[in-house]
């Protein structure tokens, strides 16, 4: 079996670096290259020597390419975000709605991606706030963050948008108020979310349609909106977090969450690639899939986003626009200690913090301590100190790794 170190290298040597490439746009190819290049010579390096004079390891450290839908990188982007997070988790249930599309939409999605995803944003924010300021309900606006996937474990097309929301809110008037739900198993009946998602969605969808904000597929038929107008649209209502460590678990898995990790790749060959995934149609069993280079990049590149798309967003009292007064006021309104400042954390830390190992210290002496000495990177194609091309072009900061 492959090593993850063999699997990672032969990703960017022959998935990501597969002449199919050159038929996608070309932001896609960008994104592939960045991918192809990460933690090599190409990105660049920062260089360490240990400072026990009875050792003076050398140690390279390469760049990575810090794109978010690279299966190596943002652990540590994801761990700040969910830390950022942590200082507005409040004394309330909280839920987790996911909200989906029919099938038959997919090809108009590819089409338009940036405004369909927006619209499924839109739409399950609708539905959530509006039920939620319904006094049957709740009375107040309700607390959401939602996060776009795009993808099934197969790597197939399958927008839909993860949302946590929080069993209270606020009324109009700035109060909190609790939730209203005696046994917690829900928040909203599922059947009416369902619903209500479905008529905001296609109303808003004809109206793009109708405006001509819309580019068609070919072969996509008008009578295919009526079609899902009379189909079931699933709305998953799932069972309440049980708590903060347990939102905080979920929010680590998913929030960040790219196509495909190199764990769940098992081979690459000179022909295919094996990895695996859950059947969820199979008792959620782990099953193994082969696919041939050119339909694996194919299929991963279905899933890069939009240039800057942000695909976590904020609604209800967690919309950006005054949401720290607003999670202040209800710390003190519940009799709470103030919320935690942000603080960001290095990487250094954060990784002693997490697995109690200290990345500045050698590893081959196990006493000194790596002291930057220079960061190069690729200038005009030649591997250059950073100190080089300041002098010439102005000053560029170096930031430790």
């Amino acid at each position: 079996m492959q090593s993850q170190a063999e699997i990672k290298q032969l990703l960017q040597q022959k998935i990501f670096n597969h002449p199919s490439i050159a038929r996608y746009n070309k932001y896609s190819q960008n994104v592939l290259s960045k991918l192809r290049r990460c933690h090599t010579m190409e990105t660049g390096v920062h260089v360490y020597k240990c400072n026990n004079s009875a050792c003076g390891h050398v140690h390279h450290q390469y760049h990575s390419c810090g794109n978010r839908h690279c299966p190596n990188c943002g652990g540590a982007k994801r761990d700040q975000w969910i830390n950022d997070r942590m200082s507005e988790l409040l004394p309330t249930k909280y839920y987790h709605i996911v909200f989906t599309v029919p099938h038959q939409l997919h090809s108009l999605f590819l089409c338009n991606r940036k405004k369909m995803f927006d619209l499924i944003f839109e739409s399950g924010h609708y539905t959530l706030t509006k039920l939620g300021r319904d006094p049957k309900w709740l009375g107040a606006t309700p607390g959401i963050v939602s996060i776009l996937h795009t993808h099934g474990q197969e790597l197939s097309f399958h927008p839909h948008i993860h949302c946590i929301v929080t069993g209270g809110g606020v009324d109009i008037n700035g109060k909190w108020v609790d939730g209203k739900r005696s046994n917690d198993n829900f928040l909203f009946p599922r059947r009416v979310m369902e619903k209500m998602y479905k008529a905001y969605f296609l109303k808003r969808l004809r109206s793009m349609l109708g405006a001509g904000a819309l580019t068609i597929p070919d072969r996509f038929e008008a009578k295919i909106i009526n079609d899902v107008g009379f189909k079931k649209w699933n709305v998953y209502a799932k069972a309440p977090f049980g708590g903060p460590a347990q939102i905080i678990e979920y929010l680590g898995r998913y929030t960040h969450k790219v196509a495909i990790t190199s764990h769940r790749i098992k081979e690459i060959s000179e022909l295919a690639i094996t990895f695996n995934y859950k059947d969820y149609k199979d008792g959620s069993k782990v099953k193994s899939m082969t696919l041939t280079h050119e339909e694996f990049v194919r299929r991963f590149e279905l899933h890069i986003l939009p240039y800057r798309y942000v695909k976590i967003r904020h609604a209800g009292f967690m919309s950006h626009q005054g949401k720290i007064e607003r999670i202040a006021s209800m710390y003190q309104q519940l009799k709470l200690p103030p919320p935690m400042p942000k603080v960001v954390i290095s990487t250094a830390l954060r990784v002693l913090i997490s697995t109690g190992k200290d990345i500045s210290v050698c590893k081959i002496c196990n006493k000194g301590k790596l002291i930057l000495l220079d960061s190069l990177i690729m200038h005009h194609g030649v591997l250059k100190s950073v100190h080089e091309i300041g002098n010439r072009g102005g000053p560029i900061r170096v930031e430790k790794k």
